[in-house]
């Protein structure tokens, strides 16, 4: 212990740091308990410091001893890696900052990887080297490496590295860390032999001109080694000679191919490289290049006047090779110094052009095209009007009415605008209709109302989210299209709970014949929009509507939540509303809850036999459940229990096994042997985890293999050690408990005989009167206790690591409890019947501490 010397600035105090030394060590997942005393305030002003910052936690107690005389304790349930540093606590008084002396924790534990191996891509038989890292405390830590199942070489002081000389085929290294703490292993990493790459496919020419060609690919395989370049070769027909080859760096696959022959017939074909090598050619692509277009302008061009107007003339223009492709039509372009002017397309070398003027000069040219282009054009013609100028001929007779027609028609376009204009200011319209009529009364215009359309002042409908907006699969869309049941049929409620991916509300669902239902509906989190995550929470959906069960939880339907600006809806699975929630919570609150209830063996038994009726109805159905635990069994309103929770169920179509492909977050605890070793599941596997959910129904909610870490359950299994006996179980029941466990997954009794053998014990005991039944007890919201009034105090062992997490109120009403109290020195005496089963309490620990001397007295 050590006494700190304090200053205030009204009177002095003591500030002292008791029950730790200055260097704490502990392990990992343990509880830690510091505490500190302060005499000479009048209320408790005293903050936990953690490496310089406050900590904000629950868990901190303070306790009144005497008068201006107070103990603070501070509580670390499960220390892990992150809780080590330094503490100590600060007293605030009259503006004076006091602190205590400072206390050094370090939680030691298995070793932690810091570096793993890395999947690498190397070619066969070459050499490679891999990394790996591992960090107490406690120091050293040695490093193991595995080939596959085979250990390689001996043991390396951490950090290691690896060197392989070479591989010929896939293989996994792995590295195993130790300490004295125990063991743990990396993540395997898988060496790939890397290769040449494949053919490429889908060879295509994109673009094509008389001169250039551009080509594009899809590269096959990389042979697990990056494509450095590919090569485009190029031949022509006939002969099939090689004309052009190509090297282009990648990506992209693409390749502009310059300098080929007009109109000619070309084969090409691709291959790309890698480090190793080239792949094979992908099949050849015939393509030809366009022709050119006329090299020749028409010549001779020359005009002839006829009284019907000007014919224009000229030779035929000649194709100078095959690579000129065949001629279309001609193009003339003529233009009058009066601004007259026109582009005519000519099949042949002779025009009439009737729209000219000869009082004006006119210019002409012409061209020859074809599905190319154009050619040059040729010469000029000017064919001059002063050649016969005032040769012009009487005016045809049929343009001496032509005025006359059109001052009729401006006389009419003008009478009906007028007509409709003073119409308009005789009746005008409104957004809804004709406010005016046309009929003048009195000289004033009639009030005369006519609707023109109709209006509805609804908001718009809003659009209802369907499964094919969510990206799921065409597989699941099929399943859950018969349970999909509309958002506006249900109206959401309080929070039941919450968790890492999502929550869990009430509701009241709208039945057929307008009454409501409560039910539980399970939603995914806002943020969260991949459709993969949606997916993975409507396979567990699509899973319960397949069961049947009263011991099984059954599905009410999925709904949609839609949202505004295109994202994803939330997708909802909708569940029967369990009234006392998991049965974990349940066990918890009846032994460290606010207000502890008895549960005879009888209630105990009923309930392992209902999750065993379930479990058999899900074995004959050849489903495994793979996450069976007190916390995935629902209590209904009747006490009856249903297995629920199906996020990692699988169906096991073929054989009787299923073989865990990817990492993911397992109960480690309630695994089975081989799962934890070779990540196999079956239904003997279910059988391991329902014996340990046994034990925690007659534990009332205990954490199975407490103070032992999980990378340590395995050998401690392999060891042959198992749970031990609770206190107050029958033979009868730890025996059926025992032979869940067997290491021969065989051996082990299937969930028929299980479900037969507890029926029998159950029938074996005293039936109780309906008096005495203690199922009838209340576990609704309970009354906050009165400040300095409780009984009981949080921060002990068990309350910490259940209860505080769990109780009666937690467990029904989703109401987090509050851990800081402040009790005065009448309020410590322990409710009767419970110190001898309670761990000892902060206010005990302190009452001990005073009676040996090893805290302070008050001072008055």
């Amino acid at each position: 212990m050590w006494r700190l010397p304090c200053t205030s600035a009204r009177e002095p105090g003591d500030l002292k740091l008791w029950g730790a030394p200055v260097k704490m060590t502990v392990s990992q997942g343990l509880p830690v308990r510091l505490n500190c005393t302060v005499e000479g305030l009048d209320s408790p002003d005293i903050h936990w410091m953690k490496d310089g910052a406050v900590i904000e936690t629950l868990d901190e107690v303070f306790i009144q001893l005497d008068d201006r005389h107070w103990v603070s304790f501070l509580s670390l349930k499960s220390v892990e890696r992150s809780d080590a540093g330094h503490y100590w606590c600060q007293a605030y008084d009259g503006g004076e900052t006091e602190m205590s002396q400072q206390v050094w924790l370090t939680v030691e534990g298995v070793p932690f990887f810091t570096v793993e191996p890395k999947d690498l891509a190397v070619p066969p038989n070459a050499s490679f080297q891999l990394f790996c890292e591992a960090v107490g405390p406690p120091e050293p830590v040695t490093i193991f490496w595995w080939r596959e199942h085979t250990k390689v070489g001996g043991p390396v002081p951490s950090p290691s590295i690896l060197n392989v000389t070479g591989v010929t085929q896939s293989t996994e290294f792995s590295c195993e860390a130790r300490n004295i703490k125990g063991l743990a292993f990396s993540r395997p990493a898988t060496i790939f032999i890397q290769a040449l790459p494949a053919a490429p496919f889908n060879v295509t020419v994109t673009k094509l001109s008389s001169s250039n060609a551009s080509v594009a690919w899809m590269p096959g395989a990389d042979g697990r080694a990056l494509i450095q370049s590919c090569t485009v070769q190029v031949t022509q027909a006939p002969g099939n000679w090689e004309v052009l080859a190509v090297v282009v760096p990648v990506p992209p696959f693409t390749c502009l191919l310059r300098d080929l022959a007009p109109a000619t017939n070309y084969s090409l074909r691709v291959r790309c490289a890698n480090a190793l090598g080239p792949s094979p050619y992908a099949d050849w692509v015939p393509f030809q290049t366009r022709g050119l277009a006329p090299s020749s302008a028409p010549q001779n061009l020359h005009a002839i006047r006829t009284d019907s107007g000007l014919i224009l003339e000229w030779e035929e223009v000649i194709l100078k090779g095959p690579s000129e492709a065949p001629l279309g039509p001609y193009k003339l372009f003529w233009v009058q110094d009066n601004g007259t002017q026109e582009e005519l397309m000519v099949e042949g070398t002779r025009v009439n052009l009737t729209g000219w003027d000869p009082q004006k000069d006119l210019i002409a040219r012409v061209c020859a095209s074809n599905a190319i282009g154009y050619g040059p054009w040729s010469r000029s013609l000017v064919v001059s009007s002063r050649d016969h100028a005032g040769r012009q001929g009487p005016p045809h007779s049929r343009t001496s009415w032509v005025p006359v027609v059109l001052g009729v028609l401006t006389a009419l376009v003008t009478a009906a605008a007028l007509a409709l204009i003073l119409l308009r200011k005789r009746r005008k319209e409104t957004r809804f209709g004709q406010a005016f009529d046309s009929v003048v009364a009195g000289g004033e215009p009639a009030i005369h109302f006519r609707a023109a359309r109709s209006f509805n002042r609804e908001r718009p409908e809003r659009i209802e989210a369907t499964l094919d907006s969510l990206g799921i699969s065409d597989e699941l869309k099929d399943r859950l299209e018969d349970v999909l049941i509309p958002e506006q049929q249900f109206t959401l409620g309080r929070m039941l709970g919450k968790g890492e991916f999502g929550s869990v509300r009430e509701a009241q669902l709208k039945q057929e014949d307008g009454s409501f239902v409560k039910v539980a509906v399970k939603m995914l989190k806002a943020d969260i929009i991949a459709s993969s995550d949606i997916e993975e929470f409507l396979k567990e959906a699509a899973c319960m509507k397949e069961f049947d069960h009263p011991h099984v939880a059954k599905l009410v339907g999925v709904s949609l939540r839609s949202r505004a600006k295109g994202r994803l809806p939330i997708p909802m699975v909708i569940l029967p509303f369990m009234k006392h929630g998991d049965l974990h919570a349940f066990l918890l609150a009846s032994r460290v809850g606010e207000n502890p209830f008895n549960l005879p063996l009888q209630t105990l038994i009923r309930f392992m036999v209902d999750i065993a009726c379930g479990m058999e109805y899900l074995s004959s159905r050849n489903f495994i459940h793979r996450d069976l635990a007190a916390r995935n069994c629902m209590l209904a309103e009747d006490m009856t229990v249903c297995v629920a929770d199906f996020g990692l169920s699988r169906k096991i179509y073929s054989g009787d096994y299923y073989r865990q492909g990817c990492a993911s977050k397992l109960p480690v605890k309630w695994l089975a042997l081989e799962s934890l070793a070779d990540n196999l599941y079956t239904v003997y596997s279910d059988v391991w985890a329902f014996g340990v959910t046994m034990w925690e129904i007659m534990t009332r909610g205990q954490t199975p293999y407490a103070g032992i870490e999980n990378a340590e359950i395995y050998n401690y299994l392999i060891g042959g050690n198992r749970l031990k006996q609770p206190p107050e179980c029958m033979e009868d029941v730890y025996e059926l408990m025992y032979q869940c466990w067997s290491a021969d997954p065989k051996q082990r009794p299937s969930f028929t005989c299980l479900r037969m053998e507890l029926e029998t014990i159950l029938g074996h005991l005293s039936v109780l009167s309906t008096s005495q039944d203690p199922l009838y007890i209340n576990i609704g919201r309970t009354q906050e206790p009165a400040e300095g009034c409780s009984g009981e105090l949080p921060g002990g062992d068990e309350p910490s690591g259940g209860a505080g997490d769990g109780s009666s109120i937690r467990a029904a009403e989703g109401t987090p409890s509050d851990y800081r109290y402040i009790l005065s020195p009448g309020g410590l005496a322990e409710p009767s019947g419970q110190a001898e089963q309670q761990p000892e309490s902060p206010v005990n620990e302190a009452q001990r501490l005073l009676q040996q001397g090893l805290l302070p007295h008050s001072s008055c």
